[in-house]
């Protein structure tokens, strides 16, 4: 069995001003693309609005995940998911990883995880979709008996006529 296939990404986040009275501004995931390398980098400053583009994230496909790959990729809009921190202290957010599973996303999300989503582009979405051609065999659908006419009160009749 060879590696687990996987591609770099890059996560934007921005901070954009807000009319509040109890934030002056909010962060949120712009997007992620393809990988570009190198460190994390202001790329928009201006009064309005701050970008940053955090490089080096690995999307890694797993076949306990393949489920959550065809979820993802037989959805309306394909999407990469991106848990995003925050430490106590900070002001600022950063990306702490990224996935293309609607299950692993939603375990994060159960776990307390801020989770947003970014559409996945094209290319991103044809190498998932490929992988899950490969790998992704769905469990056939069991059908279930009817439930039994005699059920719990039969038994009991039977047993007290003894």
């Amino acid at each position: 069995m060879g590696a687990n296939p996987t591609l770099k990404v890059a996560v934007i986040l921005s901070r954009e001003s807000v009319q509040s009275r109890w934030e002056s501004h909010r962060w949120q995931l712009l997007g992620v693309i393809p990988d570009v390398g190198g460190a994390a980098k202001t790329i928009v400053d201006t009064d309005a609005m701050l970008q940053r583009l955090h490089p080096g994230f690995d999307v890694t496909l797993h076949n306990d995940e393949a489920e959550g790959y065809y979820l993802n990729v037989s959805s309306e809009e394909p999407s990469v998911f991106v848990s995003i921190r925050q430490d106590d202290g900070s002001e600022e957010p950063y990306p702490f990883q990224c996935t293309v599973s609607y299950n692993e996303a939603a375990r994060w999300m159960d776990g307390s995880e801020r989770v947003e989503r970014a559409p996945a582009w094209p290319e991103l979405v044809a190498w998932i979709r490929s992988w899950v051609d490969a790998n992704y065999r769905p469990e056939p659908r069991r059908r279930q008996r009817p439930q039994s006419f005699a059920g719990k009160e039969g038994v009991l009749r039977e047993e007290g006529e003894r």
